[in-house]
């Protein structure tokens, strides 16, 4: 049961971050292992919207696709992502960005899971591992890349 959690401060504000992590779309661009992300559905209500995504992963020879529930919720600042479907037994996944007097902001990434199979826990475990450990570094090299080009703030997508 993989379980691994970081406290990253960054030069960028929570709303810039936010709308980064957001982006789900974007995430074949620059996320390790991400071959393809595609959203089913989107929803809003009370300030929050509701993604229904499917995010597929390869290494190597192996491929998987699984489907999310993504709610972001900016007043918070916060994203929550929990697992419908595919090769997890259960996945957990939490953002928060919070500001920090010089203007950039904590990010926090928590990610929690388990494959179904022992086998596919063997092939793609220690991957998995090492890319989701290496996920916020990637969004942090992302936002640098974005924010120091544009040096404005974005929506979400």
């Amino acid at each position: 049961m993989p379980k691994f959690e970081t406290t990253r401060p960054v030069a960028h504000t929570p709303e810039q971050m936010f709308a980064l992590v957001a982006d789900v779309e974007r995430y074949p661009e620059f996320l390790p292992l991400c071959q393809r992300l595609s959203i089913r559905s989107e929803r809003e209500k009370e300030g929050k919207r509701l993604l229904i995504a499917d995010m597929t992963v390869a290494y190597k020879l192996v491929r998987e696709t699984f489907t999310s529930q993504v709610l972001l919720k900016p007043d918070d600042r916060q994203i929550e992502v929990q697992y419908v479907d595919g090769p997890f037994r259960y996945l957990d996944n939490r953002w928060t960005f919070n500001p920090r007097a010089d203007g950039g902001c904590d990010v926090t990434f928590f990610i929690d899971y388990e494959f179904k199979s022992r086998t596919l826990g063997i092939l793609m475990g220690s991957m998995f591992d090492y890319a989701f450990r290496r996920f916020a570094e990637a969004f942090e090299r992302r936002a640098d890349a974005i924010y120091a080009r544009t040096g404005q703030v974005t929506g979400a997508a």
